[in-house]
């Protein structure tokens, strides 16, 4: 089970959670958000990926900001359709495409179809009034119906609260192809800024969950 942290915005901060080796780190690329990111990212330890979060951005922007801050990863968190994700790829064919979906209550996980030839993970997210951190979980139980073999993100409000929840989750079926556990407001003291002690205590909690699942 993989581990990304969203929503870093601050050097030391990132330096920090960079220590402890989560497999992914985001950085939100919206000038809408509180936690958009305008800084520098310092080098990070081997392992990790640095993903650019992005809502309904041009093409030539996406680009340009992969290339300048060396990202593995972008994260699609808007209405991107696909052909927008086509011309991304032309000109990012080595960088990974996560395309966010956003639950409140029911999905119909048709619409997942035309993006799996063109997106390397989903994202699913609780669907609320920002485009993310908005601190909430959505039902998990839908993922009951997820009806691609394509690996998913699992976001939306999960912190050390939903540890429980969590364990529970990996035991049921629904929860195969569940390739990483996406982290944000929950474990901050304020946008962007990330308790490192928080992240520590889940990350430990993770491996067991993993191992035991």
């Amino acid at each position: 089970m993989k581990l990304k942290v969203c929503g870093m915005k601050f050097i030391e901060n990132i330096q920090q959670v960079a220590e402890l080796k989560p497999d992914y780190l985001g950085f939100i690329f919206y000038d809408k958000s509180p936690r958009n990111f305008e800084g520098i990212i310092p080098k990070l330890p081997r392992g990790i990926k640095k993903v650019g979060v992005f809502v309904n951005e041009y093409v030539e922007i996406v680009v340009s900001l992969v290339e300048e801050y060396q990202l593995e990863a972008v994260q699609l968190h808007g209405d991107e359709p696909v052909a927008y994700i086509k011309e991304l790829k032309q000109h990012l064919p080595k960088v990974e495409i996560i395309k966010v979906f956003g639950i409140k209550g029911e999905f119909n996980f048709e619409l997942l179809k035309p993006y799996e030839e063109v997106v390397d993970y989903f994202l699913f997210d609780t669907k609320g009034k920002e485009r993310g951190g908005n601190g909430i979980t959505f039902n998990w139980q839908v993922l009951k119906d997820y009806n691609s073999t394509k690996g998913y993100f699992l976001s939306g409000g999960i912190g050390l609260e939903e540890v429980g929840e969590l364990q529970s989750f990996l035991k049921r079926k629904e929860s195969q192809y569940c390739y990483a556990i996406d982290v944000n407001s929950k474990f901050e003291t304020k946008p962007g800024v990330k308790s490192v002690e928080k992240i520590k205590q889940f990350k430990a909690h993770c491996q067991k969950l993993t191992a035991k699942s």
